[in-house]
């Protein structure tokens, strides 16, 4: 119960307004430790509440009575501007009840308008890295008295690039007293050397495996010849599969906006996402599919991120993600919060290692899934090796002239040549390899 938490009335009362009453594993771990101060990493899927995990400590630590602010208290630090605005409202929600006042800095959004809110020092401050630096560089932004600093999805900013602007963000905040890194999964060498950095003696806090993510989404692979094909059997899904909202990713922005030309013309109710569309158009798809206007979102990983959708239950991958970590982000979207998820990764030729190196990363095997309608010739490899993955044919070399290369005795090493005996400059060997044939020297011109 979240009662049993020692936090403040006020927010044990806007818990209960919300109809908070069972705090999630992650939260019933987190939010303990975090009140006693203690600087956390946590490996925790998304959706399993631990937003409020580090919101509530921290509301907990800065609640008291009204007063003029004079510097900001808590910096939370976020990948996407999707994930940061809905961080804002949770925060926003929790303090309802308190003079806590909140704000957010993300691109997209008008720079001044932001510089102005800034000049009012919300307690927490709430954004993505490069606005936020952007905001700092022109000497609108004081970080010197932040006591809280939250990195959430920390290997998501890394994998963005973020690493340096995350890096120079913390040290911006030399007074902080407590720092708490969350992410989905376990990372990589970047990850564990930005902790090494950030923070100090730590507690870890690794709320499951990688294995044990999304527990409840049934993951299945369709094979297919070719994108055409891939096409096609994601046209038969939307029309068959039982859904509320699907949510279909792709690699690149073309494909994307090929994808999402065809389902308007075939009058699906759907919108594109990716890292072209301006943040007006991003907010627009997002709430029209939050709220039911439409019921089919394309997207590249910009959106795999952040993205909290009830009744998102069908994730398409058209293209399978590049990484294992970046799968678990994608299909993080279905399966949310105990509700049942499906996950289809449709796999044409060249996309078969790569599904199983991240089948071998989650430990999983995907469950393997035709459909007669729309079966095409490509069902896998012939043979596999032990990893899963396609065994090679191996060509023979051929040479310049692109004849193959014949078998024999090898050509002499230079060490071989190198000891071989010197022979006079003038002298040749004869054909049978016996004596040595002289040279004649050449005849003195005729006197004349």
């Amino acid at each position: 119960m979240f009662s049993d938490f020692a936090l403040h009335e006020r927010l044990l009362k806007a818990v209960a307004e919300l109809k908070f009453v069972e705090p999630t594993p992650v939260q019933a771990a987190a939010i303990p430790l975090a009140l006693e101060g203690r600087d956390l990493r946590v490996t925790a899927q998304t959706g399993s509440g631990k937003t409020a995990a580090f919101v509530l400590p921290i509301l907990n630590r800065l609640i008291g009575p009204a007063k003029i602010r004079v510097s900001i208290k808590a910096l939370i630090l976020l990948p996407t501007r999707e994930l940061a605005q809905q961080t804002l409202k949770e925060v926003e929600r929790f303090a309802q009840f308190t003079f806590i006042k909140s704000g957010l800095i993300t691109g997209g959004e008008d720079f001044k308008v932001q510089a102005a809110m800034l000049r009012k020092v919300p307690d927490i401050l709430i954004g993505t890295p490069g606005r936020m630096l952007e905001q700092l560089n022109a000497g609108n932004l004081q970080l010197n008295d932040v006591e809280v600093l939250v990195l959430d999805e920390a290997d998501r900013m890394l994998d963005m690039g973020f690493a340096e602007d995350v890096q120079r963000l913390v040290d911006e905040c030399p007074n902080r007293q407590q720092t708490m890194l969350f992410s989905a999964t376990t990372g990589g060498s970047g990850l564990r050397d930005m902790i090494g950095k950030v923070l100090n003696n730590p507690e870890h806090l690794q709320l499951n495996q990688v294995s044990q993510l999304n527990a409840t989404t049934r993951q299945q692979v369709i094979t297919a010849d070719h994108n055409q094909h891939k096409e096609q059997i994601v046209n038969w899904l939307l029309a068959n599969e039982t859904y509320q909202k699907a949510i279909v990713f792709t690699n690149t922005r073309a494909m994307a906006d090929r994808i999402y030309g065809r389902l308007v013309a075939q009058e699906y109710k759907a919108f594109v996402l990716h890292g072209e569309k301006d943040q007006k158009d991003r907010k627009l798809a997002i709430d029209r599919l939050k709220q039911g206007g439409v019921k089919i979102l394309v997207a590249t990983d910009v959106a795999a991120r952040g993205l909290d959708v009830e009744g998102l239950d069908l994730v398409i991958n058209f293209d399978m993600p590049r990484s294992g970590d970046e799968y678990v982000h994608r299909i993080g979207r279905t399966g949310r919060a105990g509700n049942d998820g499906l996950a289809i990764s449709l796999i044409c030729h060249g996309d078969w290692n790569l599904m199983s190196s991240i089948e071998r990363y989650l430990k999983q095997s995907f469950e393997r899934r035709t459909i007669k309608e729309v079966k095409g010739t490509y069902s896998g490899p012939k043979k596999v090796k032990a990893s899963g993955k396609a065994v090679g044919v191996k060509k023979k070399k051929t040479d310049a002239k692109g004849d193959k290369k014949k078998t024999g005795a090898k050509a002499p090493t230079k060490r071989k040549i190198a000891n071989r005996p010197k022979t006079d400059a003038l002298s040749l060997v004869s054909k049978d390899g016996m004596a040595p044939l002289k040279r004649r020297k050449p005849e003195a011109p005729a006197a004349e």
